[in-house]
């Protein structure tokens, strides 16, 4: 299949959280291939340095941990220096960890928001002025279905994923007159090295299968395509409002 490239997306300066492995490499190199110039941070280095090797001066890569806010900042304040101000942020880390409510701790729920949750907030903050002066900006938040349909013991990421639909709305409000676009990105089981690897037996093929209107499984560039296209000018004059790409699953 063809599709499409979006002239907008050629040159803009590009965040994206998570960006090593998973759906957030899928975006690192989309909008690489879009002519964006791409700025990602992960926790894991090694990962995240073997993107880089692959994708040469087309991107920049620091190592960060999101759950620390000033290293995000920082991470932000560096990836703009070197490849000019930020107008398109991609929310995307997070950890889908399992645990019983029985087991679940205050720790363990302050780090599931940290993880999942509290860095879309501060990174949208970090970006705020840079797309204010640069006359407007697209951030987009990774939610997930998770926070629609019953899976058992992930209580503190189905939160998470849930306030960020809530906080989309909020940050659309406040940013709006600044020009600047917010909507949240609600994929549904995308079939992730990782998802593969743990989640997706025969059992959970089958119950995918059931609940999608369309059968074929999702990967990380039917979702990147969206993400792409919310980026870019062609979604001007949409924010506020969730986009789900799971395959007629809600």
């Amino acid at each position: 299949m063809t599709y499409a490239t979006y002239p907008s997306l050629a040159g803009r300066t590009v965040f994206i959280s998570g960006g090593a492995s998973g759906l957030g490499e899928e975006f690192v190199r989309q909008f690489v291939a879009q002519g964006a110039r791409v700025g990602f941070i992960d926790v894991d280095e090694e990962r995240g340095e073997a993107l880089l090797a692959d994708l040469g001066d087309a991107a920049r890569f620091i190592q960060c941990d999101v759950r620390e806010i000033p290293q995000l900042e920082a991470a932000i304040t560096h990836v703009a220096a070197e490849l000019g101000p930020i107008t398109v942020l991609i929310n995307n880390a997070a950890h889908d960890m399992r645990h019983t409510l029985a087991d679940l701790d205050v720790e363990e729920w302050d780090d599931r928001q940290a993880v999942n949750l509290r860095h879309h907030v501060f990174g949208a903050r970090a970006v705020a002025s840079m797309m204010d002066e640069a006359g407007g900006g697209s951030i987009i938040n990774l939610g997930s279905i998770s926070a629609h349909i019953d899976l058992p013991d992930l209580v503190g990421y189905i939160t998470a994923k849930a306030g960020i639909e809530g906080l989309t709305r909020a940050l659309a409000r406040d940013l709006g007159p600044q020009r600047i676009r917010v909507n949240c990105v609600i994929p549904g089981w995308v079939m992730t090295q990782r998802q593969l690897e743990q989640w997706v037996t025969p059992e959970a093929t089958a119950h995918i299968e059931a609940s999608q209107c369309l059968t074929e499984k999702l990967f990380p560039e039917d979702v990147a395509r969206m993400v792409l296209w919310l980026a870019a000018d062609d979604s001007s004059r949409c924010t506020a409002q969730n986009w789900v790409v799971d395959g007629g699953w809600l």
